[in-house]
């Protein structure tokens, strides 16, 4: 079941025990809820930001994109924002990647080098997708965050917009 699920639509499985009342918001013990595997991408990273709180000296919200148009002349278009799924480690080391790699600047925002022979790929999972008229890639993200840093993989080889589309209209 949560690795395919009969139907798109279906989230998971929650559990409860048989004496335990239905309440409001989220309750903890007696309840559980077993979530589908998420599904996952690769991506490039496009733009990075300070984080807040204990982050605020690193670069720890990213924003990724993955490759849309005609062979040839592909362009990033971004899908998605994250701000956690990795360890302190990899924070430190993207922070140091950010940093050696900005190309501009907007605000608190930093653009890093993000092109078919220059990028790192970052592996995303995330919960399901929506279509959406607000991002440029026509797609939105739900719960998306960073699973994985493929410094082995190169930015051609991330996902192409096609393969998202696909997830939309399974």
């Amino acid at each position: 079941l949560r690795q395919a699920p009969p139907h798109p639509i279906i989230e998971g499985v929650m559990l409860k025990r048989w004496d335990s009342p239905y309440l409001a918001g989220r309750p903890k013990g007696p309840w559980f809820k077993w979530k589908r595997d998420p599904h996952t991408i690769d991506a490039v990273l496009m733009y990075a930001q300070r984080g807040h709180g204990k982050r605020s000296s690193f670069y720890s919200d990213y924003t990724f994109g993955v490759w849309s148009g005609p062979e040839g002349s592909e362009e990033l278009v971004p899908v998605g924002k994250a701000y956690f799924g990795f360890t302190d480690e990899e924070l430190r080391q993207i922070d140091k990647y950010v940093r050696d790699h900005t190309i501009e600047r907007f605000g608190p925002v930093r653009s890093v080098r993000a092109d078919r022979k220059n990028g790192l790929v970052l592996e995303v999972a995330f919960e399901g997708l929506n279509r959406s008229t607000r991002h440029k890639s026509g797609v939105a993200m739900r719960f998306p965050r960073i699973s994985r840093l493929r410094w082995d993989k190169p930015s051609a080889e991330a996902d192409r917009i096609e393969t998202l589309q696909a997830l939309l209209d399974s």
